[in-house]
């Protein structure tokens, strides 16, 4: 795939694992520069390899938990050291927890609100006054179907996508006085990344994405999309548009539906021991750009007692599934 223009620099949260990854291996098959971060840095420097090794033209990493706004501030100032322009900022950084919202800990609770939310105002409030100052750059945020329905088990998600959905609009208002400056929300569904083996669980049971599960290749093409040619809000997955209405003008038939399905395809079938995930530490073992489900375009499931931190061969993440 090649660049729309000369080769360009974004910067990517949540760059060591799933859709972040899987975004920071299309840019880098293009020649394009970037800025990788997250909390892992052993993850973030095995993709800092696979991007360098599909072409990028410049790849730093940077270590950065996107709860701490001092720590997103200096991450913006390395990006400007190694630039004389930022393009864009992708923002992807995410955990979870499953459980009824009474059974989840409350520290777990709170510190997914800081990385979801505030982390995403943080990168938000770094980048605009970057774009700001440069007039222009494209600030694409991963939202999420979750951000525009409600399911049990996952009021740790919830409520965090809906927040940051909330913040979009608001920034997007507010960037039309902002000539060059674009923010735009990437929605997808079910996604076969490893962040519903990553997350804190509290039901008895491990996550599961709900079907129909998209490849992270999918999602990256929609964000690079976006970053080329800035839109609104993009939806990701066949099923979004059908939930999201069936949530909003049959809300009494969701409510009953949604329980028994959550339980059905948002679970695992295995049992699981209650524990906080990746919520306040990172896992470098399990980051990678797939997780182990089998989704609508036929990739095989894998398997979690062989994960590495990049589960398909070098160069399956920029093939059409």
């Amino acid at each position: 795939m090649t660049a729309p223009e000369a080769s360009r620099t974004f910067l990517i949260t949540g760059a060591s694992s799933g859709i972040g990854r899987a975004t920071a291996h299309l840019l880098a098959s293009r020649g394009d520069r970037l800025v990788l971060a997250s909390r892992s840095p052993e993850a973030l420097e095995q993709t800092r390899q696979e991007c360098v090794s599909r072409g990028a033209g410049d790849v730093v990493v940077v270590p950065t938990d996107v709860g701490d706004s001092e720590a997103v501030d200096a991450l913006l100032a390395t990006a400007l050291e190694s630039c004389t322009r930022l393009d864009g900022v992708v923002h992807a950084a995410a955990v979870l927890a499953y459980g009824r919202f009474q059974d989840v800990p409350p520290d777990v609770f709170d510190r997914i609100l800081t990385t979801n939310v505030n982390g995403t105002a943080n990168v938000a409030r770094s980048a605009l006054r970057v774009f700001d100052e440069q007039h222009g750059g494209s600030l694409v945020i991963v939202g999420s179907l979750l951000g525009k329905i409600a399911t049990p088990y996952m009021s740790t998600y919830c409520t965090s996508k809906w927040a940051i959905h909330g913040l979009v609009r608001i920034l997007q208002i507010e960037a039309r006085k902002s000539p060059g400056v674009e923010v735009s929300l990437v929605s997808p569904g079910g996604v076969d990344t490893p962040v519903y083996d990553q997350a804190g669980t509290y039901t008895g049971h491990p996550g599961s994405p709900p079907p129909p599960v998209d490849p992270p290749e999918k999602v990256a093409r929609a964000i690079v999309a976006t970053l080329d040619h800035p839109r609104r809000d993009v939806n990701v997955g066949l099923a979004n548009a059908l939930t999201v209405t069936g949530f909003r003008l049959l809300p009494g038939v969701f409510d009953q539906l949604v329980t028994p399905l959550m339980r059905l395809f948002g679970q695992g079938r295995g049992a699981a021991e209650a524990h906080a995930g990746n919520v306040f530490e990172p896992v470098p073992a399990g980051e990678a750009v797939h997780g182990r489900w089998p989704n609508i375009w036929g990739r095989a499931t894998k398997n979690p007692d062989t994960w590495t931190t990049d589960r398909q061969p070098a160069g399956d993440a920029d093939r059409k599934p």
